[in-house]
């Protein structure tokens, strides 16, 4: 948590410790600190004090005490305070602990609650959550507020995944004969440089290589099959954007897939993820044989096809034949990826039994970054080992 020092307390490091540490502590009799706040510190102790100044078993001397209650204008006015004091990051963590800590979620679907939070990927994932729930009036404001994130996760990854990808595509469709214009000189360079004539100071370029023109037909198709189970929401917007981005593409067919006991083919809304987010029904149960065999019934050519699963593995529908399935497709030359998340914060609780049967099938399943999704698809299209984070 970011704490500012007040300009006389920075002039003194040992106050400007206690200071930290009183707003730490919060209080209590025993915090040791024997620093009293006032002004903005002691403004900005009341925020803290309404969410977590309350543990699940109230002691004798604590003298804060959770403060938000069930009132929206309370709430409301809790909202804009944390945004005064505190940076977007931290707000965010504070917003994402008060729905958890003090059951706001409710309050959510109320649409002046939607205009005062902040938007990040967990509060779309809570939105998802409550979707059904939802009324009518609050809908077009929650659809702004997850419209905001979805862009704002565009901007962040959509070029540089069309780079990344768009590169990958030429390189697996590399030619000897290419025009002018397609020759990849740094790879007809390299290949001749036993052509090299050093009178001359030049190479001799007796094999020209070249780019494919990939962008004029399909050349290879994906699926994103995707686990709607309420662990795997920032996973589900995450995937919904990069099937959009991958969409866009028109070199590569997208087939977006989500799955909990049932199965739901969104392919036709990708033109929107927004669309496709509210298509989603997080929650439920888990059948991933079901799913992967509808996933299998749209392959028409495997060798070149990638699949990308995405889920904890936590499988309610029948283990053996999950594995049948995912042991075939990869005989047939599809490309299988097992990721176990799709998000910045890593792998959630996921089943390790089937993590292990699928690593020994030659589909280890990973954790994976936003960030690091380009490289891990660059590398599934062009049949390479993929970029598995070392932290596996």
């Amino acid at each position: 948590m970011t704490i500012e020092p007040t300009t006389t307390d920075a002039l003194d490091p040992a106050r400007e410790r206690l200071r930290r540490w009183r707003l730490v502590l919060g209080g209590e009799q025993a915090d040791g600190t024997g620093c009293a706040l006032s002004g903005r510190d002691a403004a900005m102790d009341g925020t803290l004090a309404a969410l977590y100044g309350k543990g699940d078993k109230p002691q004798a001397g604590r003298d804060r005490s959770a403060g938000l209650g069930a009132s929206a204008p309370s709430v409301a006015r809790w909202l804009g305070d944390i945004r005064t004091y505190f940076p977007s990051s931290v707000v965010q963590v504070m917003q994402r602990d008060a729905i958890d800590r003090l059951g706001l979620a409710a309050l959510l679907l109320e649409p002046e609650m939607l205009e005062a939070v902040e938007a990040d990927v967990h509060l779309v994932g809570t939105l998802l959550s409550l979707n059904k729930a939802m009324p009518e009036t609050t809908r077009e404001t929650a659809r702004a507020v997850v419209r905001k994130v979805v862009e704002d996760l565009e901007k962040r990854l959509a070029n540089r995944t069309r780079a990344t990808l768009t590169g990958a595509l030429d390189r697996s469709a590399r030619i000897s004969r290419p025009r002018h214009h397609d020759i990849d000189w740094n790879r007809t360079i390299a290949a001749n440089l036993k052509h090299y004539l050093p009178e001359h100071r030049t190479v001799v370029p007796a094999r020209l290589v070249g780019y494919g023109r990939a962008a004029r037909s399909v050349k290879k198709e994906v699926i994103l099959c995707i686990d709607q189970s309420g662990s795997m929401a920032a996973s589900v917007v995450h995937a919904s954007v990069f099937g959009a981005v991958l969409a866009s593409m028109r070199s590569i067919s997208t087939r977006l897939v989500v799955f909990d006991t049932a199965v739901a083919d969104l392919t036709d809304q990708l033109d929107d993820p927004v669309d496709v987010l509210f298509g989603t029904q997080l929650g439920g149960g888990t059948d991933i044989n079901r799913a992967l065999a509808y996933c299998q019934s749209r392959i028409t050519r495997p060798a070149e096809t990638v699949v990308v699963l995405i889920s904890d593995l936590y499988e309610g529908g029948i283990r053996d034949e999950m594995l049948k399935r995912v042991a075939a497709m990869k005989a047939s030359g599809v490309q299988f990826v097992a990721l176990l998340a799709l998000s910045d914060e890593g792998a959630p609780a996921y089943d390790r039994e089937h993590a292990a049967a699928l690593a020994a099938l030659g589909a280890p399943a990973f954790a994976c970054t936003p960030d690091l999704f380009p490289e891990v698809m660059a590398a599934a299209l062009e049949k390479r080992p993929l970029p598995i984070p070392d932290t596996v």
